[in-house]
């Protein structure tokens, strides 16, 4: 039962952060109409973004389901109480940030074309990577050398 409710409450979780993503890109196609900017459109670059978007969402379920059954919150600001290393956390450290920050945000961007969208991607990525800095700092103070091995042996991103 835990762990169907640990499903769902990932599902829901990251059925929100496709939303969000669907939403940015919409507001890029919204602002390059604005500027009069042309959008890009073609069946490769759709199909491109539904796979990434996909791809995003899933990468997120896989990530924020592991989160849940060790009974931590996928949003904290606070260092967690477990140290996740296994599951995506075995390829990527930031499996959440990756699948919507990348996968999903510029997957949505592709599908609907807007290369103000795209811009808008790239441009909080360096935002995104010193939250994901300040949150490494958070838990190497907490969790010492076993973090700094698993460091040293998974990527921040891929």
């Amino acid at each position: 039962m835990s762990r169907t409710i640990n499903f769902l409450k990932s599902l829901l979780h990251n059925l929100g952060v496709v939303l969000a993503s669907l939403a940015l890109a919409y507001l890029g196609s919204f602002i390059d109409s604005l500027l009069g900017i042309s959008g890009f459109s073609s069946t490769v670059t759709a199909v491109f973004g539904v796979l990434l978007l996909a791809l995003g969402f899933l990468l997120r379920l896989w990530a924020a389901f592991h989160f849940y059954n060790h009974k931590m919150r996928v949003i904290s600001l606070e260092p967690q109480g477990s140290l996740v290393t296994g599951g995506p956390y075995r390829y990527s450290r930031n499996p959440l940030y990756l699948g919507g920050n990348v996968f999903c945000f510029f997957g949505a961007a592709l599908l609907l074309g807007s290369p103000t969208a795209l811009i808008l991607t790239v441009i909080h990525l360096p935002f995104v990577n010193l939250m994901i800095r300040r949150e490494e700092r958070q838990l190497e103070q907490k969790f010492g050398e076993p973090f700094r091995a698993y460091k040293k042996q998974v990527r921040r991103w891929i």
